[in-house]
């Protein structure tokens, strides 16, 4: 990985703790994610694990198709469900406030 991706990796992950702390959400990086064996996460939420994503382009779909709705499910063949959401629904959820 080059210095400039981890960089970006690193101001993505510490921008959304902060949004997510400012909300009243427990939340913290994990020091050397993917780096190690303790904790194969970029972010801890609560008691939930999180992977951070941030890339230039490939998001655009996600984008268009979760576009006036709350969630979006994903599903590739032989793999789980996934769940998209925007931050502000994630965070609502969280505190109880439903959808």
């Amino acid at each position: 990985m080059s210095k400039k991706s981890r960089n970006k990796g690193y101001r993505v992950e510490h921008s959304l703790v902060v949004v997510l702390r400012d909300a009243g959400i427990k939340a913290h990086r994990v020091p050397l994610s993917g780096s190690t064996d303790f904790l194969k996460a970029d972010l801890v939420i609560g008691k939930y694990k999180a992977e951070v994503k941030a890339r230039r382009a490939g998001f655009k779909e996600i984008y268009k198709w979760i576009e006036g709705r709350d969630l979006l499910f994903l599903k590739a063949d032989r793999r789980d469900y996934l769940c998209v959401m925007r931050l502000e629904t994630f965070i609502q959820l969280l505190k109880g406030g439903g959808i």
